[in-house]
């Protein structure tokens, strides 16, 4: 059985805090902090900084790629801030942040928590979602200030593009992601058992599952390659989590 986003960080694990983030410890374990993602995703806006003017030269397309890494990723990095910031708004705070990778995970080491009231799962979850809501209107109005073929239009798609993503998709009802905890915690408000709520979480990820593959199988046979991999991946997640093959730890 495969799962969601295991205990990234134990209580009882050797960690060392590189600093706190509204009242959260940032922390690093072993050498996992090195930031492949970072070089991941310059690959990936380098690629798309060609896509976009196939006349750059390879050098160009990773400059321009190493401008829109840090766009987004950094997004990545507030929209956990602001699960941080939202967690310490309501006094129930997140047991730490892990930089994995590059990147940070939000880690709760009792995700059953009964000192957390359903309404304040919801709250914590929805800091990032609304932070990055709030952060997209923002970078549509800049991007109507930069040149159409500029490099710094490249980035503020890639500015539009992260926060649009992170706003709507973080929202798909996926344990791990930020819509499972939301559709699972206002279920259990409403009157569901935690496993009413379980099983009410599976078969809404029974249909959606169903959906991402079809759109996902679309956008391959239009040739858009990212999108597709992107909503195929979502859908076997979705489909693995409706079955019971995958489940949130």
């Amino acid at each position: 059985m495969m799962v969601v986003k295991p205990d990234v960080v134990r209580p009882t694990d050797e960690v060392t805090t590189v600093g706190h983030v509204f009242g959260t410890p940032l922390v690093v374990k072993g050498k996992t902090w090195l930031p492949l993602v970072e070089l991941v995703v310059w690959g990936v806006m380098a690629w798309v900084a060609g896509k976009r003017r196939p006349d750059r030269s390879v050098w160009e397309r990773l400059r321009v790629g190493a401008l829109m890494m840090p766009v987004v990723v950094g997004f990545e990095w507030c929209h956990n801030f602001a699960h941080a910031a939202a967690a310490r708004l309501i006094d129930k705070p997140m047991d730490a942040l892990r930089i994995t990778w590059g990147t940070p995970l939000v880690v709760y080491y009792d995700i059953e928590d009964e000192n957390v009231t359903p309404r304040q799962h919801v709250i914590r979850a929805l800091g990032g979602p609304v932070f990055n809501a709030l952060v997209l209107p923002v970078a549509l109005l800049l991007r109507c200030f930069t040149r159409a073929d500029s490099a710094l239009r490249d980035v503020a798609n890639a500015a539009v593009g992260m926060n649009a993503f992170l706003s709507t998709v973080s929202l798909l009802p996926i344990p791990g992601i930020d819509g499972g905890p939301i559709l699972k915690w206002s279920a259990v408000e409403r009157g569901h058992t935690s496993e009413q709520a379980d099983m009410l979480v599976r078969k809404v990820d029974g249909v959606m599952g169903t959906a991402l593959a079809a759109a996902g199988a679309v956008a391959v046979k239009k040739r858009r390659w990212l999108l597709g991999a992107v909503l195929l991946q979502f859908a076997a997640l979705s489909l693995g989590i409706a079955l019971g093959l995958v489940r949130e730890k």
